[in-house]
C-alpha cells in the first residue's frame, strides 16, 4: 500500500490523462454536493420546526373562552362563554391522572415604571408551574411559588429584556417597579428560548392579579401539560376529551370552534413529526438517487479507463508484472480519485450551506447544515463503490494475455 513506485506510478497516470481524472472528480464532487445540500435543507426545515415550539413546552394544552357562534341546548349564539375557578378545581379532579401540570391564567397589557423608565409589557397572573408550560429559565432569584399565591403577594418575574428595558446595566433582581401604579417586588429573572416577545413578559401570581383585576373568581385560560408518559395519538385524544368535556359543561356546541378553544400542542408535534418524516425519506431517495448516479458514474469511467489503459497493462505483463500489482494499481487509483473528490465535494457543499444559508430563512429554513458523519460516510459509501467499480475491470483486464493486450487498437 505505501510503495513509493506504485504510488509514483498512479500520479504519473493522473498527469498523463487529467482530463479523464478531472471527469472522474467532477462525478464524485456533485454527487457529494447535491447530497450535502439536500441534507442541508432537511435539517433546516427541522430547525424551523423546533424553533417554532421552543417557547413552549411540547406537552402543552391551552384552553381559552371565546364567545359562542351557534345555539345550543336553548342557549343563544354570541353568548360569551366564561371560565371559572371552579373549572379548574373540575378540571384537576376529572382528569388528574393525565395531567402533569396545570395553571390559570389572566393576562393584562401593563405599563411598568422604574426611576424614571417605562415601557408597556404584558402580565399574567399565573401558578408556579406555569414555568414549565413556558421553557423559562431563571436568570436570577426564582419564580412565583405556593406562598405567593396564599399571601397574594405584589412580588413579579421579569423577562431578560424587560430588566434591560427599565434597569439598563443595572440587576433588577430586589429592587421595586411600578406597574399600573402598583408597586411590585422583583423576585426573579428569566430567558425563555421562544425569542424576545416571550422575554418581555411579566409574571405574578394569579391570585394577586386577580384580585387586583375584578376582584372575582373569572379566569382567561388554562395551560395544562399532559403527562410525558402518554404517546402522542394518546396526548391528542386526551385533548378531544377535554374539549368536549369543557364544553358540554359550558353548553358550548360540539360543532362551535370559538366558544371554546383549545390548541394541543400533540396535534401540531404529530403532524410535523409525519411531514418531517416524509420529507426525510424524499430527501433519503433523492440523495441515495444521486450517490447511485455516482456509482454509475465512476464505474462507467473506470470500465473505460481499463479499456484505455489495456495496451499499457499487457506491456507490464510482459515485463513480469503480477495480476495483483495491476488490480492493486487500478484499484488505488480509482480510490484516490474517490476520496479527494469526495472531499471537495463535502468542503463546497458545506461552504455553499454557510454562505448562502441565513437567505433561506425566507423559505422557512433555518440554519441549513448537515451532520458531518453522515456525509463522510456517503464518502465513504462511494470510495467503496469506487473500489468495487475499479477493481472489476481491473481483474478482468489482469486476466488478458500480453499478446493479446499488445494486439488491442
Amino acid at each position: 500500500m505505501f510503495d513509493l513506485d506504485r504510488w509514483r506510478e498512479i500520479f504519473q497516470s493522473i498527469n498523463k490523462n487529467k482530463l479523464r481524472t478531472i471527469l472522474s472528480g467532477f462525478t464524485i464532487a456533485f454527487a457529494i454536493l447535491l447530497f450535502t445540500i439536500l441534507f442541508g435543507i432537511g435539517n433546516g426545515l427541522q430547525n424551523t420546526f423546533k424553533e417554532e415550539f421552543a417557547g413552549d413546552s411540547m406537552l402543552s394544552i391551552y384552553v381559552w373562552a371565546g364567545r359562542t357562534t351557534k345555539p345550543y341546548k336553548g342557549r343563544q349564539s354570541g353568548r360569551e362563554v366564561q371560565l371559572k375557578n371552579d373549572d379548574f378545581t373540575f378540571i384537576k379532579k376529572q382528569f388528574g391522572d393525565q395531567i402533569n401540570t396545570i395553571s390559570p391564567r389572566i393576562e393584562r397589557q401593563v405599563n411598568a415604571v422604574y426611576q424614571g423608565e417605562q415601557n408597556s409589557y404584558t402580565m399574567r397572573g399565573v401558578y408556579p408551574s406555569y414555568q414549565g408550560l413556558e421553557s423559562a429559565e431563571l436568570l436570577s432569584g426564582r419564580f412565583i411559588n405556593q406562598l405567593d399565591l396564599e399571601r397574594r403577594s405584589k412580588v413579579i418575574a421579569i423577562g431578560r429584556l424587560v430588566e434591560k428595558d427599565l434597569f439598563g446595566q443595572l440587576k433588577a433582581l430586589g429592587k421595586e417597579i411600578n406597574v399600573n401604579g402598583i408597586s411590585y417586588k422583583v423576585i426573579g429573572t428569566f430567558k425563555d428560548p421562544g425569542g424576545d416577545n416571550d422575554e418581555r413578559y411579566m409574571y405574578a401570581p394569579f391570585t394577586t392579579i386577580q384580585r387586583l383585576y375584578g376582584n372575582s373568581d373569572d379566569l382567561e385560560s388554562f395551560g395544562i401539560t399532559y403527562n410525558p408518559e402518554m404517546s402522542v395519538d394518546q396526548a391528542v385524544a386526551f385533548g378531544d376529551r377535554l374539549e368536549a368535556t369543557l364544553k358540554e359543561r359550558h353548553f358550548v356546541s360540539p360543532r362551535d370552534q370559538r366558544g371554546l378553544r383549545i390548541n394541543n400542542y400533540a396535534e401540531a408535534n404529530r403532524d410535523v413529526s409525519m411531514m418531517m418524516f416524509v420529507l426525510n425519506i424524499i430527501i433519503l431517495f433523492i440523495g441515495i438517487g444521486t450517490l447511485v448516479a455516482g456509482i454509475i458514474g465512476i464505474s462507467n469511467i473506470m470500465v473505460f479507463i481499463v479499456k484505455e489503459r489495456t495496451k499499457e497493462l499487457g506491456i507490464r505483463k510482459a515485463l513480469g508484472a503480477k495480476p495483483r500489482s495491476i488490480i492493486m494499481m487500478i484499484m488505488m487509483e480509482s480510490v484516490l480519485i474517490t476520496a479527494i473528490a469526495g472531499y471537495v465535494g463535502l468542503l463546497i457543499g458545506t461552504g455553499v450551506l454557510a454562505l448562502i444559508g441565513d437567505s433561506f430563512e425566507t423559505y422557512f429554513i433555518t440554519n441549513p447544515s448537515v451532520n458531518t458523519g453522515v456525509v463522510i460516510g456517503a464518502t465513504v459509501m462511494l470510495v467503496i463503490a469506487g473500489t468495487i467499480a475499479g477493481y472489476l475491470p481491473a481483474k478482468n483486464a489482469a486476466k488478458i494475455k500480453p499478446i493479446v493486450a499488445l494486439r488491442d487498437e
